[in-house]
């Protein structure tokens, strides 16, 4: 997949920005502020429909402006398609591929993979498990595309539960029967999604290991390992049993606590080096080439999946990596023939010096 061109409207910062694209590297450069990591933002919004930062779609448009609209032109092996992406101010968000527009986000994710290597990525160790649990959803999403359905109705289920479990405790009543009704759809629903977040991090833990030897040159054994309540009782021959049991077990708890505790909304992911969680005993140096190297494993994971390349954004990499890791990386990731690469910096000698080093066709964006 290749993005040949890109059209901003009142897209955070930027009134009006066009590109023309090299289908290798491509480099946004210039001071902080300029707006450089918004437009990597606007192309994480063309492969999952939302911000990588987080913001809400309206947060995204410009100031006194009533609405943002991303235009893409976009290469696959079978044909060019156009991408848009508009948000009015007052209105929903509209995404469309050649003039027709999904019905379902989900319809959308996966089409244009695309992989974010950012400073936000350190979060994804020394956060709370949420958001592992989304980093590791976003990644099954481009690869599934039932699983960003089941996702939503697990957690709408859910929602309606709690918002019952919450009911009861204020009108101090008790209606086993009417809380029961949730468990079939919550247990349909989450035995599905476990079943795919264990198959997906089976594959990807070897991976991990493969690039962080690569990269580090290290001995460490890096391995990451999936968390959640159904795994001790989960047998393969009775996959519904376990969610059932679990449900059964934790509702008194539930019932006290006002809220569902037990669950794959409650999932994680375990970094670990050499038997012990990374965020213990790795070094800054050790945590960032485990980083890289979990998020080149998506991208092989990803890839295999999906028979499609992903698009590779790298922001502001140069400040938190040192120059002979972002070549390596940089080369490693075209050894592996992953395709479209985005780069931000605020230097241009030093994007110019790397780039050269790896003789690929670039351009060079001044911002």
């Amino acid at each position: 997949m290749i993005i040949k061109k890109l059209s901003l409207y009142n897209f955070k910062n930027h009134t009006e920005k066009k590109f023309e694209f090299s289908p290798q590297i491509n480099c946004f450069v210039g001071n902080n502020g300029a707006g450089k990591t918004n437009i990597l933002d606007a192309l994480h919004y063309l492969s999952v429909g939302k911000s990588f930062l987080g913001n809400t779609d309206v947060n995204n448009i410009k100031q006194e402006e009533d609405f943002f609209t991303i235009d893409a032109e976009i290469r696959n092996e079978e044909s060019e398609d156009i991408i848009k992406i508009s948000q009015p101010r007052e209105a929903k968000k509209i995404i469309k591929k050649n003039d027709k527009s999904y019905d379902r986000l989900a319809d959308h994710i996966g089409y244009l993979p695309s992989v974010m290597i950012s400073p936000y990525d350190s979060n994804l160790i020394s956060d709370s498990g949420e958001s592992r649990r989304k980093f590791l959803d976003s990644m099954i999403s481009q690869t599934d595309s039932g699983y960003l359905f089941d996702l939503i109705q697990y957690q709408k289920t859910v929602q309606q539960r709690n918002a019952l479990l919450k009911y009861f405790a204020k009108n101090r009543v008790w209606d086993k029967d009417s809380l029961e009704i949730y468990d079939d759809p919550i247990t349909k629903f989450g035995t599905g999604i476990f079943e795919k977040r264990r198959n997906f991090v089976e594959k990807l833990g070897p991976i991990v290991q493969n690039f962080y030897q690569i990269i580090s040159g290290g001995k460490e054994v890096v391995a990451v390992h999936y968390q959640s309540d159904l795994i001790a009782g989960f047998d393969s021959a009775q996959p519904d049993r376990a969610f059932q049991q679990l449900l059964a077990e934790s509702m008194e708890r539930d019932r006290m606590l006002t809220y569902t505790s037990k669950g794959i909304h409650k999932d994680d992911l375990l970094f670990e080096m050499d038997h012990v969680l990374i965020k213990k005993i790795g070094s800054q140096g050790q945590q960032k080439s485990f980083l890289i190297s979990l998020k080149l494993a998506q991208m092989s994971l990803v890839k295999e999946l999906t028979q499609k390349t992903p698009i590779l954004l790298l922001d502001d990499i140069f400040d938190k990596l040192d120059d002979t890791r972002v070549s390596q990386l940089i080369e490693l990731v075209n050894q592996e023939s992953f395709g479209q690469i985005f780069i931000t910096d605020t230097h241009r000698e030093r994007t110019e010096s790397v780039v050269k080093k790896i003789n690929e066709e670039s351009i060079i964006f001044e911002l």
